[in-house]
């Protein structure tokens, strides 16, 4: 193998021409320039790379003697000793360089280097919005995949730390990096990833992290989530040291951790940042308020409808007032409608969120209750439904347990307390039955794992001698 791809510079111009266009995109440049007295022709995409870096490195070459060139090879590894340069030995190659956002030298016999130059366009590391704790760190990932991959490095000072680099897609060429521990995660979970890795054959991830998951997990239209997404670096690297993958999409802010289960969906890092006993309380309710979430409305449907259900003590639970319009009517309206209301808000800018808010809450609310669209309870309990599913970490599963509900709600209208119970049963049966890159998706509930489910139920100390988990399939198990 050589890196010589093209016969003079000339061909190399040409090439460069035919794929790019002869000045059709502003952003492509194309120049010849001098390493000391060396001719090269230079390639990059002028809103990728460090322009100022460039020049610097550009300038320091300046001719400023008269050399022989009797070695082209050896010239310009001596004059252009660049710590980011390497070699392209194919033109496809030297080409994805260009677009990655990398500067390419030809020499003036076809030679091709390539210089670690880019600079993507992207923010500065920030709290994400959605996993926001008290007392904590406050930087986040970004959209640009090596600053995401120094925000874990940062945090795992160890060379068993791998980052592995894939481009998926034909078109788009989107970089896809596996990272891991060498000595902890499992190899052939590792090795099934890489397969599914290769066999995507699409255009293009312009969704990133979501598109990558339809493809690796062939999600198809299950509504519950496979993989736990995470934007704070200090969570996905706790979990690569329990023996997860995580993986990195370039232009995604989010990264992917496998293998994940429900319970990882439910975990937040504020456990983590409070005393034990603290951290346990907040998992309980945060369990407990999941399980409500799911569960409130169609059981205050069924005891609404079906008062003899009730005891005299919680009489209270039922309508007080009646409607021309069916209950089951003003739960299901209420309750989509507190759908559009999210959808308002995420599109709504943010000068005008706050008179939107009055709009809904106020306006709206208030006057249905007036006009008798809505019962007060109806309103009561379904606002109490929709904060319930505001306290669940995963935005993903949040969305499955409101569309969950729907369906036991509508199954309790029908059927009465049958319907619930066959609605639940069916709901469980179906999340037995996921087991996504193997993983059970109830683990360690089912299969029932006693000592795994008490440190799913309880915070333990972090000097307390852990395991990691089972359902990774680690190689060492033991943490310390």
């Amino acid at each position: 193998m050589t890196n010589k791809l093209f016969n003079s510079l000339e061909e190399a111009e040409n090439f460069l021409k035919d794929q790019f266009g002869d000045g059709e995109s502003f952003d492509v440049g194309i120049k010849h320039l001098f390493v000391k007295d060396l001719p090269v022709l230079c390639a990059y995409i002028s809103g990728l790379v460090d322009g100022e870096a460039l020049t610097q490195l550009l300038s320091s070459m300046l001719p400023d003697e008269e050399v022989d060139i009797e070695d082209e090879q050896e010239y310009f590894e001596a004059y252009f000793n660049f710590h980011g340069r390497s070699e392209e030995t194919e033109r496809k190659a030297y080409l994805l360089a260009i677009l990655s956002g990398q500067v390419t030298f030809i020499t003036k016999s076809g030679y091709c280097y390539v210089a670690e130059l880019r600079n993507y366009p992207g923010r500065s590391p920030e709290e994400p919005d959605n996993e926001k704790v008290i007392r904590g760190s406050r930087d986040g990932f970004t959209e640009g995949i090596s600053q995401n991959t120094a925000l874990i490095r940062r945090r795992i000072r160890n060379s068993n730390l791998r980052f592995e680099l894939h481009k998926i897609s034909k078109i788009g060429q989107t970089d896809v990096a596996l990272a891991f521990m060498k000595d902890i995660a499992n190899d052939e979970m590792l090795d099934k990833l890489r397969q599914r890795l290769g066999q995507i054959n699409h255009d293009g991830l312009t969704m990133a992290d979501k598109s990558l998951e339809e493809w690796l997990f062939k999600q198809k239209f299950h509504p519950v989530p496979f993989v736990r997404y995470t934007e704070r670096p200090d969570i996905a690297a706790a979990h690569l040291l329990e023996g997860h993958v995580a993986i990195l999409v370039d232009t995604s802010p989010s990264v992917i951790l496998v293998p994940a289960t429900v319970f990882h969906l439910l975990q937040h890092a504020e456990e983590y940042r409070q005393a034990p006993a603290v951290g346990t309380f907040v998992r309980f309710m945060r369990y407990f308020g999941t399980i409500m979430g799911l569960l409130l409305l169609p059981l205050w449907y069924l005891f609404a409808t079906n008062e003899s259900l009730l005891p005299e003590t919680l009489s209270f639970l039922g309508a007080q007032e009646k409607s021309h319009v069916p209950i089951l009517l003003q739960v299901l309206i209420a309750d989509i409608g507190i759908e559009f209301l999210r959808m308002a808000a995420i599109h709504t800018p943010s000068p005008l969120s706050t008179a939107m808010g009055l709009v809904a809450g106020v306006i709206i609310g208030q006057i249905a209750i007036d006009v008798g669209l809505f019962s007060a309870e109806v309103v009561l309990y379904t606002a109490v439904a929709a904060i319930l599913t505001f306290i669940i970490p995963s935005y993903e599963l949040s969305i499955s347990i409101k569309l969950f509900r729907l369906v036991l709600l509508i199954m309790t209208g029908i059927w009465g307390a049958d319907g619930l119970f066959i609605g639940l049963f069916i709901l469980f049966t179906y999340l037995c039955s996921l087991r996504p890159l193997q993983a059970p998706y109830l683990w360690p509930l089912i299969p029932f794992f006693p000592n795994a489910m008490l440190r799913v139920l309880v915070r333990f100390p972090m000097t307390a001698d852990a395991l990691r988990p089972y359902v990774v399939a680690s190689k060492q198990r033991k943490r310390s």
